[in-house]
């Protein structure tokens, strides 16, 4: 890693294919990837959301979206941006990648928010995450559970999957602006 060249910047529509390439989609989901980085592509433009692509060596290494109006309703209250889907290719990882793209969006949040946000996952495959975001100062909302974007009850069943988050947050340092 000391002598690749790691740039972050924002999506451009050329990126499009060149993400969807580098993310080779399941076999049976073919479509549905390169549909969701048209949609992201296409808030971006209407500033919905952020969209940032991570480059090691010009080849893309992941990427990160920042939502404006996040779809979490606390989130949503506050005005906290939400950081969503962040996501590094599997030979990426354990680079720093991850930790540069959060610190690109809360640079980047920081010129108009005072917080920011993200939700995470429960299971162990978020496991990686979960400790990235509690080093780099994150910290439970306090809300508890969150499926589908709404407080779990207690006594209440849920499914453990990818719609079962608790969401953190982070004061933006005034330094970064």
């Amino acid at each position: 890693m000391e002598n690749d060249v790691i740039s972050i910047r924002a999506i451009q529509k050329n990126d499009i294919i060149k993400i969807v390439t580098a993310f080779n989609e399941p076999v049976g989901c073919e479509g549905i990837f390169e549909k969701y980085i048209n949609h992201c592509f296409k808030q971006n433009e209407t500033k919905e959301r952020v969209t940032f692509i991570a480059f090691i060596d010009n080849e893309i290494a992941g990427y990160v979206n920042i939502l404006y109006k996040s779809s979490y309703l606390h989130f949503l209250e506050k005005n906290i941006p939400e950081i969503n889907d962040l996501v590094v290719i599997s030979k990426y990882r354990r680079k720093g990648i991850g930790k540069m793209l959060i610190d690109k969006c809360e640079k980047f949040a920081s010129n108009k928010y005072d917080y920011i946000g993200l939700g995470v996952g429960l299971y162990k495959d978020y496991g990686s995450a979960q400790r990235l975001y509690t080093k780099n100062g994150y910290v439970l909302d306090g809300n508890g559970l969150v499926y589908n974007n709404a407080k779990v009850k207690p006594g209440r069943d849920v499914f453990v999957d990818d719609d079962l988050l608790l969401y953190l947050y982070k004061k933006l340092d005034s330094f970064i602006r």
